[in-house]
């Protein structure tokens, strides 16, 4: 019996394709002829291997795409919360420095939550302004840059087509020169106002520092050495500026530099007459003032001319109650009065500068006396 036999022939290359890991595409022809017996033979050209599972070159490169899409992300994720703490802690410092401004352009007392009177003497100083402009102007510019940048870092929205690159070094000078006038007010606050305690300055030291350190932190390695120069040239100029100022406006003497007078109390020795007496309750009822220091000896003089008993029924302001050193100011109520020299009375709107004699302060108040008022 003759069976028909099929002959396959595979080549020995075929086994080496795993169906689990590699498709094999053909690249040939597969031909049925019919052999002379009547059987078919199936021939089996050369096929080629393709693998279906990634190289590891693509798997590598995906893996790099990845991780730089990441750290990009983060870093623009760092950059922004950077620019919104810039954009915080400048809103704060705007409003403070706001406060102070108004404060200064009003001649009005200061809020001192700690330090008592110390911060209207600090604001008041010699020490608070800058070639004729307000410090807390000054400050109110400054962190209103620092805050407006900030929002625009945010919002990758810079004006005039500016790159984010100069932004952040416009942001980096500005946190620089904040923190060098700090460093420096803080110096004089410490030699020139020892003893005095101002909140307003501490807090805008420590605003100033934390936006520098928030902003410098952006910054690689690599970036800072290239604008170290800048940094230390920008420091520079603050403080020569500053000390320019202050030596321009602060004319004093080496020998009156340096004062520092603690406050004290000086003794009436003196008796009143009935006509000081009545002249004394006169003037306290028209509401005049006499104002004067307590080291100035004409301000002595003038009480030691009424007596310890008249002396005590003056209306008189003391000009600094807290002691005199280089840089106090007077208090609000004396500068508000103009003073021009001390002692100065304030009698029915009219002023009268240095010593006067009772008669003329009787005189210009309006005071009538009888026979029976002595002089003495």
């Amino acid at each position: 019996m003759v069976a028909s036999m099929l002959s396959l022939s595979a080549p020995p290359f075929l086994s080496q394709c795993p169906l689990r890991s590699a498709s094999c595409f053909s690249h040939g022809k597969i031909d049925f002829s019919k052999h002379r017996w009547g059987a078919r033979r199936l021939l089996v050209l050369p096929v080629k291997c393709l693998s279906s599972e990634p190289s590891q070159d693509a798997e590598s490169e995906a893996e790099t795409t990845t991780s730089a899409s990441s750290s990009s992300s983060f870093s623009s994720s760092s950059s922004n919360l950077t620019y919104k703490w810039c954009v915080g802690l400048g809103a704060i410092g705007f409003v403070e420095t706001a406060y102070l401004t108004y404060l200064k352009l009003t001649n009005s007392d200061a809020f001192c939550p700690i330090g008592g009177g110390t911060c209207g003497n600090i604001l008041n100083s010699d020490y608070a302004v800058v070639f004729g402009v307000p410090l807390p102007l000054i400050g109110m510019v400054a962190y209103g840059l620092v805050a407006s940048l900030g929002l625009q870092l945010t919002r990758k929205n810079l004006p005039f087509g500016m790159e984010e690159s100069n932004g952040r070094l416009i942001l980096l000078g500005s946190t620089t020169s904040m923190a060098v006038a700090s460093a420096y007010f803080l110096y004089l606050l410490g030699t020139k106002f020892s003893g005095v305690s101002c909140s307003y300055c501490l807090m805008s030291a420590l605003l100033s520092f934390s936006l520098f350190f928030i902003t410098l932190k952006e910054f690689r390695l690599e970036e800072i050495q290239k604008v170290v120069g800048l940094q230390l040239c920008i420091a520079s100029l603050v403080f020569v500026t500053l000390n320019t100022s202050y030596r321009a406006s602060l004319p004093i003497s080496s020998s009156l530099a340096e004062i520092d007078l603690p406050y004290f109390s000086t003794e009436i020795t003196t008796t009143s007459s009935p006509f000081a007496l009545s002249l004394a309750k006169h003037l306290h009822s028209i509401g005049a003032k006499m104002y004067g220091a307590f080291w100035c000896s004409h301000c002595l003089e003038q009480k030691q001319m009424f007596g310890l008993e008249a002396a005590k029924l003056l209306d008189y302001v003391e000009c600094f109650p807290d002691g005199y050193r280089k840089g106090t100011k007077m208090i609000k109520a004396c500068s508000d009065a103009g003073i021009e020299g001390f002692p100065m009375w304030v009698i029915n709107g009219q002023a009268l500068s240095g010593e006067q004699e009772l008669l003329e302060l009787a005189r210009a108040s309006g005071f009538k006396f009888d026979n029976s008022s002595q002089l003495t």
